[in-house]
């Protein structure tokens, strides 16, 4: 993963994947995925991925806008990534979507209009990835000079909590949202981060997941014809973190903006993702 496995010597994929499909074998491991570039898949490649029983093979798409793949110096275009989703399905894999929030020059309606362009491709599962600048790159060197600005972690968040909506509605399995938390990629302000400057935060998805919750939970106490106090929400205990909020942000906010009291209550029964809200205290109470 996180390189363009398509891309190395045929001998060392050979190699590589002999290795793994001895434990695809064996049964200790269920499957083998790969993530490479749109332009590194044609038939020959995935005959080859077929015969080590690959399972899942990951494109980093990034944005469907050429303009902006170009100003990234993607080396690709979107019709490559058109045309190697095609191939992927066709030769029976499952098919996984990267994309990043935040490039030079892109705005929401762009990455809108991305995941979009993404969902009509039918990919199983995606990854969305806001665009963090790290040391050492061509990034840096314009973010330096005032040429780009990064997103902020609220932007990066907004923009994240409507691709997560829109993926998620066409039951697209969302793997992950935000860069895994490692000693390079870690807040800016840590003398070992690799990271210069963007919407950093070591539980990014877990913003996003809270503020859709906030969303649905405010949406919810509009439609009530009361002037809600206090309001109790049900939810599974595995959702129960996400509608609290990092730093329990959801249940100070509603407070702030609405002087609303939130309750949690946890229910094993209740589906993941659905919730009950029932207004405990009014106003005219």
């Amino acid at each position: 993963m996180d390189g363009s496995f398509t891309g190395i010597e045929v001998e060392k994929q050979e190699e590589l994947l002999q290795m793994a499909y001895e434990y695809v074998k064996s049964g200790e491991v269920n499957s083998i995925r790969i993530s490479t570039r749109p332009d590194y898949i044609d038939k020959e490649i995935l005959k080859r991925l077929k015969k080590y029983k690959v399972k899942t093979i990951e494109l980093g798409v990034q944005s469907a806008n050429n303009y902006i793949l170009n100003r990234a110096e993607r080396g690709h275009t979107f019709e490559d990534v058109i045309k190697a989703s095609k191939l992927i399905r066709r030769y029976g894999f499952t098919l996984g979507h990267q994309m990043m929030v935040g490039l030079p020059e892109s705005t929401r309606i762009d990455e809108i209009n991305t995941a979009k362009a993404l969902i009509k491709l039918k990919p199983k599962i995606v990854r969305i990835y806001p665009v963090l600048v790290v040391k050492g790159t061509k990034l840096e060197e314009e973010y330096k000079k005032g040429e780009y600005e990064p997103l902020t972690v609220v932007q990066a968040v907004e923009t994240c909590k409507k691709l997560v909506r829109m993926f998620a509605d066409k039951k697209i399995d969302i793997i992950r949202v935000g860069l895994q938390n490692t000693d390079e990629i870690s807040d800016p302000k840590n003398e070992k981060s690799e990271i210069v400057a963007g919407p950093y935060h070591p539980a990014f998805r877990q913003l996003v997941e809270s503020e859709m919750w906030y969303d649905s939970i405010v949406e919810k106490i509009k439609k009530l014809n009361v002037k809600v106090k206090e309001v109790e929400v049900t939810v599974n205990p595995v959702d129960s973190n996400n509608v609290i909020g990092h730093k329990k942000e959801n249940v100070l906010k509603l407070k702030d903006t609405y002087d609303v009291d939130l309750i949690i209550k946890q229910d094993e029964k209740m589906k993941q993702g659905k919730s009950k809200v029932e207004v405990t205290k009014t106003y005219e109470s």
